[in-house]
């Protein structure tokens, strides 16, 4: 077992270090060839006009102003299959659609998802990147109103509030709050980070998230993080925790890597430790900030196979249609 285990290792490692064979010099902005390239574009170009005019149109309506701003509305399309040792393949596809109002007098945003970050399950769920069986259904794309504030996290606490309904029959209702707060740690490079969440849905009852993240750049090129993460549902009546240390890698203008060793666990009062797992997520921007792909390997070590180590991997593409290019690189 032992043996295997090694020879795992090394094969993870292996998969997940494209980090070698990687130009630090851009050459292109896509991995595609020419016709595909054309087609991308033309794709693209058409789905990001209709999101841009719905924006504006909608912002117009209700602010009576058509102001020249730059537009942060996209939607995305995400096919993700994963595999899991000792378990059956999945095939997943979601929906995001963001839709910015930002003239109105309470800036606004109107979000429409598939997969709302509270229908993810557990931290081991969402640690696997897995949505569960019983929730991954069209019954769980929520419609809602945001309201953003305006606030810099650096200087004070950036609140977010927000309500909508799940679309399925009849109606459920739900209420999110949302803080977000960054910190410069004395007058080194070091920051602390917190994002913070409590939410209600009508059918599933109250939830709440907690997020610290400290963490500082050793180069140019590596960033690293510790990551402590608190999450209460209703539905598990329990309060989990999880553990992570991270090392993120620029590996060119259009891929990036991180390196994670996590452990996941539930109550305070009595600790218990149900999975611990090595990650590395790939993340490669294959055509000019429009289309990503994900490739992540795992090697779990859960409590449900007596800490027996179990091969994980998910595949991910990501389609984006947007006006307003954002680049970052923060798998």
């Amino acid at each position: 077992m032992i043996r295997i285990t090694i020879t795992g290792l090394w094969i993870f490692l292996l998969v997940s270090s494209p980090v070698l064979a990687e130009d630090q010099t851009p050459i292109d902005d896509t991995d595609l060839p020419a016709w595909g390239e054309e087609r991308a574009d033309r794709m693209h170009d058409q789905v990001a006009r209709w999101v841009t005019s719905t924006s504006r149109n909608l912002d117009g309506f209700i602010s009576r102003e058509y102001p020249d701003y730059d537009n942060t509305s996209y939607l995305r399309l995400r096919y993700t299959y994963d595999w899991e040792e000792a378990h059956t393949n999945e095939h997943d596809l979601g929906v995001r659609f963001r839709l910015d109002l930002p003239t109105t007098e309470e800036r606004l945003r109107l979000i429409i998802e598939s997969e709302p970050e509270e229908a993810r399950g557990t931290l081991a769920d969402q640690g696997t990147g897995r949505v569960p069986d019983d929730q991954a259904s069209t019954s769980d794309t929520v419609l809602g109103l945001d309201r953003l504030s305006g606030r810099d996290k650096r200087e004070q606490w950036n609140f977010r509030s927000g309500a909508g309904v799940r679309l399925r029959w009849p109606l459920d209702p739900y209420a999110r709050i949302t803080a977000e707060r960054l910190w410069d740690l004395g007058q080194g490079p070091w920051q602390l980070g917190s994002d913070n969440r409590a939410s209600w849905f009508n059918n599933r009852g109250y939830s709440a998230r907690s997020r610290w993240d400290v963490g500082r750049p050793l180069d140019e090129q590596l960033h690293l993080r510790f990551v402590t993460t608190f999450q209460w549902q209703e539905e598990e009546d329990t309060l989990e925790f999880s553990e992570s240390a991270e090392l993120h890698q620029i590996l060119s203008n259009r891929s990036a890597i991180r390196y994670s060793a996590v452990m996941i666990g539930n109550s305070l009062s009595d600790p218990r430790i149900n999975d611990y797992y090595l990650q590395a997520y790939y993340r490669r921007d294959i055509h000019r900030d429009r289309v990503f792909l994900d490739l992540i390997p795992e090697l779990h070590f859960p409590r449900r196979a007596d800490f027996d180590p179990r091969w994980a991997f998910t595949l991910r593409f990501e389609l984006y249609f947007r006006g307003l290019i954002q680049r970052t690189y923060n798998p």
